[in-house]
């Protein structure tokens, strides 16, 4: 048999603190030895399919080529399928439940060419309980995958069409305004909108340019920036982040606990009326209630 893609890119909502992380590793040396595993993240809020599609959406471009171990899964041990969607012409394939946390990936670099249903018994574990297919399912489907085994020696093919879409909030130009969100917070605090550069230069918004951020009853003068490091101190910036999406940044300082904002709060942008071409309006909506 043909040896596999040499690489396992590893994702999760498991986090550091139980076993689950090392308990995946140990199943995929076990089964393919020779197989790399990068860790990409483990630390997806957990349940959060959203999240996580939206943290593998941003990595897909820059994994190595071969298998994608996705794991967020809080409808483990129902009808929900797992299943493995090849993308690339066979380049690469993404290994996960069919919930949603793999289409913006597969999206990303070009969509799936062909998709199975994870059904052989012969390549995954016994399982003890139904509530850990990370370990029992996903896992060992990588490490064979990795090994050469064809895709369709994990199940049966399935239309790509019929898999389930991601959910990738998309800004809206509604009456003048750009009607936005917060897509993701980083760990140094900054709020990536999903806002293109061209959606922001469209309402006025040009590097230098002075604008005002406006949430409740509180407004702030803002500027478009390159850099961090060209926001001044105690000033807000906007700042077109390294995935190219428009993110609202302090210099060293978390903009997100600061401003008091998060993933999935909605955000107007809007020229202001009394100078359209300098000032934009950012208005932060109540976030709904989940």
């Amino acid at each position: 048999m043909e040896r596999g893609p040499a690489t396992i890119s590893f994702l999760s909502d498991y986090g550091s603190a139980d076993e689950f992380v090392g308990v995946v590793h140990s199943v995929i040396r076990q089964l393919a030895p020779d197989t790399v595993v990068i860790d990409i993240t483990h630390e997806v809020p957990a349940h959060d399919v959203r999240a996580g599609a939206l943290t593998l959406a941003r990595a897909a471009q820059y994994l190595a080529p071969g298998v994608v171990l996705a794991v967020v899964d809080p409808g483990v041990g129902t009808a929900r399928r797992g299943v493995a969607v090849e993308v690339g012409d066979g380049e690469s394939v993404l290994v996960g439940p069919d919930n949603g946390l793999l289409a913006p990936a597969v999206a990303m670099v070009g969509g799936a060419t062909r998709a199975v249903e994870l059904t052989s018994e012969a390549h995954r574990l016994a399982a003890p309980g139904p509530t850990f297919d990370g370990r029992d399912v996903f896992a060992p489907a990588a490490a064979h995958l990795s090994n050469g085994v064809a895709l369709t020696d994990l199940g049966p093919e399935v239309d790509v069409a019929g898999l389930r879409p991601g959910m990738m909030p998309l800004s809206q130009l509604k009456d003048g305004a750009l009607a936005a969100e917060v897509l993701w917070v980083d760990r140094f605090g900054n709020a990536q909108l999903n806002v293109d550069p061209g959606d922001l230069e469209a309402l006025g918004g040009v590097e230098g340019t002075r604008l005002e951020l406006r949430w409740g009853e509180t407004r702030r003068s803002a500027v478009v920036a390159r850099t961090f490091a060209e926001v001044g101190p105690g000033d807000i910036g906007l700042v077109v982040d390294s995935y190219g999406l428009v993110a609202v940044v302090l210099d060293r300082r978390p903009a997100a606990e600061e401003l008091g904002i998060g993933p999935g709060d909605a955000i107007d942008l809007a020229p202001l009326e009394d100078d359209p071409g300098a000032v934009t309006a950012v208005t932060f909506r109540e976030r709904p209630h989940r």
